[in-house]
């Protein structure tokens, strides 16, 4: 009660009604009072023990109840340094507040019971504002689009558009132009409000406007207006030559069948183009993308003025990459900037981003040399300078400062286990860094890139959230998290680096369990995934990186975690060590980890377990049928069992087709390995999985039928590749409980 008392007394004083000033000093006020509330906090009753957690703790916990504070809904305002966050009053009251800086001014800009008073929907929470300029906003509630204009008395709120129920794919853009799709159809609401039908195919399996490429080379959305408006280009896939492939609804009766396109490795793909829609004229275009028909195109760009767009054009085998130039008004070929080529596989995940002000200048991402780097080109072509170099990755281009000619971006300079964030300045390559303290930021940058908002975690911390200046000192804390776990009874987590057949260290994490006792040997699990686009060890909080790991090991466990080659963040090589062979080089390295295991005296060998989900199912299995005896157990969720029957972008890349790498496929096809099956294993999956189809893992249990080998298995119906929400208990209690039975004496 004494803890709720002084937090109670800290917020009666930040009480904002709708439009009030709050100044710096009052917000120092607020902060006076923090320590208050600490030392109230100091004095509340002590806690006998450390508390364990429950299996509802472990698994949704540190995305709810357990999950450090920050900021809610941050934004900065386009063209000034106000920077925007939700905070909470009393009972159900929310604020819209600003903070400019460098002063700290804070405004109270909007309660959510003044804009329910002008709502026709009552609002349960502050919604998501999105920028579309300088004091103009808008947010989405369910089918409704409702805009909001600064004026000098508030904002004046107005309903902007009210979309079909079954409108997907909303972008809306700066221009205040609207796309969204019906069905597989695109449609269009101009800034005058003129609703336009763009496309209409009467062909189920022709979509338009929708993501393509099952959302590989980073792709995420198939709608691109052009800077000022004037253009909507849209991809247009036709997969109708693709393969149906069943999803069975088993809560119907009886069961129905979704059949969904599901291009396999080595057979039929979709075919894609680009289209551009002008409003104006109600013409549409296709851009000539000459070349095969299930090619790639990726990392579609316009120009600033609009004259062109640009595509990178990959060809299937992947090991081809061009990026073209073509004409917005007439789709054809302008020219062919360059070309990247690799014996293994190129992998553009990134679109041109053209230098403020300018038209004929732009940064392009490649990892030509090894790591992902910047590149400095212009539109003829020429490259002008190679930005940044190292055995490191950039990660993410954060913002730009046009007066400053500089950069801001994210990347692994420091160490591959954290993130930090850089200003580059593009004329020179020189960089510097501009947060503090080793473990991972992630950065927002305002506008004019003046400021950023440094999110910022390691083992240690759980989260710190703050203002930095891009090319000042200036460092404004806006939230401090405690520590959400201090209470409970976590175990000792150690670093490890290890080191596979060829010398190259890898990373991993070693959990002791609570209570532990040098003399005694302890069961092991260990979790893996290791395979491409995925990064387990980091410096990032909770340190352990799971708190279902950090239950085992309250149950007695210890767990061990590693990332080998194939993995992410470590460069092009150490990616590309899998290539032609998933599986095989992974196992290496994950068994170097079970070697150090074993080395430790508190391990009991004889009780080792493995888990892991999707590659990590896949690995899970392949260390249990292809070597056998290594773990007792294991638990393997929506594993690929055979990769000829998995889509063809992720597997081709990374394994060619099965028609040029037979030896490859055949290798890593696990229903030809059942006969080696020793101990216990539990495979799950989601019934309506369209990732990995439930196919893979029905085929290995009428394998192990056929052997006699007696495998458990566990399926989740209405889930699709991932268990989530409340069912996601009862997943991680069932492999609990599998580790316990089998692996505890």
């Amino acid at each position: 009660m004494l803890e709720n008392r002084c937090f109670c007394r800290i917020m009666n004083i930040f009480k904002p009604r709708f439009n009030k000033v709050y100044t710096y000093n009052r917000m120092i006020r607020l902060q006076k009072l923090i320590p208050v509330a600490v030392a109230c906090a100091m004095f509340a009753p002590a806690v006998a023990q450390k508390k364990k957690y429950t299996i509802e703790d472990a698994t949704l916990g540190i995305y709810t109840s357990l999950r450090p504070e920050g900021i809610s809904k941050a934004s900065w305002e386009p063209n000034t340094n106000k920077l925007y966050q939700v905070v909470k009053g009393d009972e159900k009251e929310q604020y819209w507040v600003s903070m400019a800086f460098p002063s700290k001014h804070v405004d109270t800009v909007l309660s959510l019971s003044m804009l329910n008073d002008v709502s026709d929907e009552k609002l349960r929470s502050m919604p998501t504002m999105h920028w579309l300029d300088k004091g103009l906003v808008y947010y989405q509630k369910g089918n409704k689009l409702v805009k909001g204009l600064l004026t000098g008395g508030g904002y004046q709120w107005m309903d902007w558009a009210t979309l079909p129920d079954n409108a997907e794919h909303v972008t809306v853009d700066e221009s205040k132009n609207i796309a969204y799709t019906v069905d597989n159809n695109l449609w269009m609401i101009d800034k005058s409000g003129k609703k336009i039908q763009v496309t209409n195919d009467n062909n189920k399996h022709v979509l338009n406007g929708q993501s393509v490429h099952r959302n590989e080379f980073g792709i995420s959305g198939g709608i691109f207006f052009s800077p000022q408006g004037n253009y909507l280009a849209y991809y247009h896939m036709d997969e109708s030559m693709v393969n149906d492939y069943p999803v069975i609804d088993w809560s119907a009766g009886p069961a129905s069948v979704k059949n969904i396109k599901y291009p396999m490795a080595g057979g039929t793909s979709h075919e894609v183009k680009l289209k551009v829609y002008n409003p104006r004229t109600g013409k549409t275009t296709e851009v000539k993308t000459e070349g095969p028909k299930d090619q790639y195109l990726t990392c579609i760009t316009w120009s600033p003025d609009e004259l062109y767009i640009y595509i990178a054009v990959l060809n299937r085998d992947q090991n081809h990459m061009m990026l073209n130039k073509y004409d917005a008004e007439t789709g054809n070929k302008v020219a062919t900037l360059f070309e990247e080529r690799d014996d293994k596989y190129v992998e553009p995940q990134q679109e041109m981003a053209f230098l403020p002000g300018s038209n004929d200048r732009f940064i392009w991402w490649s990892q030509r040399d090894g790591y992902m780097h910047l590149y400095l080109y212009n539109t003829n072509g020429k490259l002008i300078k190679q930005l940044t170099k190292g055995e490191w990755n950039v990660t993410d281009i954060v913002g730009m400062n046009k007066a400053e000619e500089q950069l801001i971006i994210a990347g692994t300079r420091e160490s591959a286990l954290e993130s930090h964030t850089y200003t580059l300045d593009w004329n020179t390559g020189r960089m510097n860094q501009i947060d503090k303290g080793v473990g991972t930021h992630n950065a927002m940058a305002s506008e004019n890139g003046n400021y950023i908002l440094d999110v910022y975690t390691a083992n240690d911390i759980p989260k710190r959230t703050a203002v930095l200046g891009v090319n000042s000192k200036f460092s404004y804390v806006l939230k401090e998290a405690a520590d959400p776990l201090a209470d409970y009874d976590r175990p000792e987590i150690k670093s490890v680096t290890l080191y596979a057949n060829d010398g190259t260290a890898l990373f991993g994490k070693l959990m002791l369990p609570t209570n532990f006792d040098k003399s005694k040997k302890y069961p092991v699990i260990v979790y893996l995934y290791n395979g491409p686009h995925v990064q387990l060890v980091r410096n990032r909080f909770p340190e352990s990186g799971n708190l279902w790991y950090e239950y085992m090991a309250q149950r007695g466990y210890v767990v061990f975690t590693m990332d080998g080659r194939g993995s992410s963040n470590r460069g092009m090589k150490f990616e590309q060590a899998t290539f032609g062979k998933l599986g095989t080089v992974e196992m290496e390295d994950q068994l170097q980890g079970v070697k150090y295991l074993r080395s430790l005296p508190f391990v009991d060998a004889n009780r080792m377990g493995v888990h892991g989900w999707s590659f990590g199912g896949f690995m899970t299995t392949s260390l249990m049928l292809r070597h056998p005896g290594t773990f007792q157990v294991g638990v393997a969720g929506g594993p690929v069992i055979d990769w000829s029957m998995y889509e063809v972008m992720y597997t081709e890349r990374y394994m060619n087709t099965p028609q040029t790498n037979a030896k490859g496929y055949e290798d890593n096809n696990l229903l030809t390995k059942v006969d080696n099956l020793e101990g216990d294993l539990l495979i799950i999956h989601g019934a309506q999985d369209d990732v990995v189809v439930w196919q893979h893992s029905m085929k290995l249990i009428r394998e192990s039928v056929k052997k006699g080998k007696q495998i458990d298995y566990f399926v989740y119906p209405a889930h699709p590749h991932n268990v989530r929400g409340k069912d996601r208990v009862h997943l991680m209690q069932k492999i609990t409980d599998y580790f316990d039975a089998h692996l505890k004496p």
